[in-house]
């Protein structure tokens, strides 16, 4: 299943000159942010490893240029952004959601570079220009984050774009749902009181515990599944 797609056209290898271009883009931001803030931020952090670290300080200050809507003077670290794609290679990353994974990791990005790692991190830059103004100043945080990330492009590089421990597809595509569902409130329930979700949680954990029947391996899991639906309920409250 499709979650999130970014297509970018580019300068084909050994060409004189370096042009940079947007082909179809699928970024859904909400809630934020959204699946498709985690495929820009997986993007920047897949490819800034390989892009010159004098680079890098510029990189972070037209991130901050394109959050606050100004206008980007091209060319622009040795590209120019235009919409002509003509002459241009194409290079399309996805994220994917998985229905049956043994495992119980639901997503997945496929990365399908042709271009240089510059253009790839610049073209998920320019992608936010495409964004209404309220969610470009939720993903530009992400691409900032994304772009000093350290480790693999996975789990946890997910869960720290979405600052969330779990990591599933349906806790990212509709974590108050998931979260009311895991600590088991009937179907349809609006948020709940802080007390509620406080009994709620004590109830589920006594399930869970070993001590009480529950499954000594799974334990750890759904312990640390359960904190974070209290601390996603408790955020709605006080939201």
């Amino acid at each position: 299943m499709l979650l999130a797609e970014l297509e970018l056209w580019h300068t084909r290898p050994l060409a004189p000159t370096r042009r940079l271009s947007l082909g179809n883009l699928v970024l859904p931001v909400d809630p934020a942010p959204g699946f498709g803030g985690l495929l820009l931020g997986a993007v920047v952090a897949r490819h800034i490893p390989d892009v010159d670290d004098d680079l890098v300080p510029d990189i972070h200050r037209l991130i901050d240029q394109v959050e606050a809507g100004g206008r980007v003077l091209q060319p622009r670290l040795r590209h120019r952004f235009q919409v002509d794609r003509h002459g241009l290679g194409r290079s399309l990353h996805q994220l994917v959601g998985h229905a049956d994974v043994g495992a119980g990791e639901e997503l997945g990005f496929e990365f399908d570079t042709h271009g240089s790692p510059l253009a790839m991190v610049l073209g998920a830059i320019y992608a936010v220009e495409r964004l209404e103004e309220s969610s470009r100043h939720v993903i530009a945080p992400v691409l900032h984050r994304a772009a000093r990330w350290h480790g693999p492009v996975g789990p946890s590089l997910i869960a720290h774009l979405a600052g969330s421990a779990i990591t599933t597809l349906s806790s990212l595509a509709d974590p108050r749902a998931w979260a009311l569902e895991m600590l088991g409130f009937p179907l349809g329930t609006a948020v709940p009181s802080k007390r509620e979700i406080t009994a709620r949680f004590r109830t589920r954990m006594r399930e869970v515990h070993p001590d009480h029947g529950g499954d000594s391996v799974d334990a750890s899991t759904a312990v640390r599944e359960l904190a974070e639906a209290r601390r996603i309920l408790n955020d709605a409250v006080r939201g």
